[in-house]
């Protein structure tokens, strides 16, 4: 039975599609306001005091269970006391899959960022 499920885990896999651009919504817990932005892989945008790097997104067809994966690292990039922005400290390194942001969330006292989508 674990044999099968591994097929068809593979198989799932194999069949979705690699995308150029992740579509994230941040909250700002502080103000609650959200806001949509797109993360072009290997490329590091800001959302508040983070900066995310989305390294690999990946969609399933439209014909199978809709599903985006997410593999990203986040850091928060907060000044230090001379106000100079720091490099960041990593807070999240992981995959976040659209159909269950809870899964694998982000935990940081101000801000919450999941995965809406998979373009290109």
């Amino acid at each position: 039975m674990a044999q099968d499920s591994q097929t068809e885990s593979d198989r799932d896999l194999l069949s979705s599609r690699a995308g150029t651009v992740a579509v994230l919504r941040g909250l700002d817990k502080i103000s609650a306001e959200t806001r949509d932005f797109e993360a072009p892989i290997n490329t590091t945008v800001t959302f508040g005091t983070l900066g995310i790097t989305v390294n690999y997104c990946r969609k399933t067809p439209p014909e199978e269970k809709p599903e985006v994966y997410v593999f990203m690292n986040i850091k928060d990039r907060r000044t230090d006391g001379s106000g100079k922005e720091t490099d960041g400290e990593e807070i999240f390194s992981g995959w976040m899959f659209a159909s269950n942001p809870a899964l694998n969330a982000l935990e940081h006292p101000i801000y919450d960022v999941w995965v809406l989508d998979c373009k290109g």
